[in-house]
């Protein structure tokens, strides 16, 4: 995890067998923000789509790689220092194949930071 008990960590998380509901706390002090940006701290999209992941790999316990995005929305900004508290929304199927088809989404509320919808596969052992 890359992400994950450093630039944020899971505070709360509810896992059923095909949806994960969790409550994030974002780190308003990590050194990303920095340069994203001086003065007016941003999360990063890239961020979002990390954190979407591995909070995935938490609560299925696999690592995954991502096959395809066919849908990532990026709807309002996440300034951490005036709400670094947001949920996240899971939704998911593994196929027979290991296919992960997964819809996500980072709220706060009503309001919708991050949608995605997409396919992980789960990551061979070499």
């Amino acid at each position: 995890m890359i992400l994950l008990n450093n630039f944020f960590t899971i505070t709360q998380i509810e896992i059923k067998p095909t949806e994960i509901v969790a409550a994030l706390e974002i780190n308003k002090a990590h050194k990303i923000f920095d340069g994203h940006f001086p003065g007016q701290p941003v999360v990063p999209g890239v961020c979002m789509m990390q954190m979407v992941k591995e909070i995935l790999e938490n609560a299925i316990n696999q690592n995954t790689n991502l096959l395809k995005a066919s849908e990532m929305k990026f709807l309002a900004i996440i300034d951490p220092t005036q709400n670094n508290h947001i949920s996240a929304s899971l939704k998911y199927i593994i196929a027979e194949n290991g296919i992960i088809l997964l819809t996500a989404s980072l709220f706060k509320e009503e309001l919708v930071h991050f949608k995605f919808k997409g396919m992980f596969d789960l990551q061979k052992h070499q």
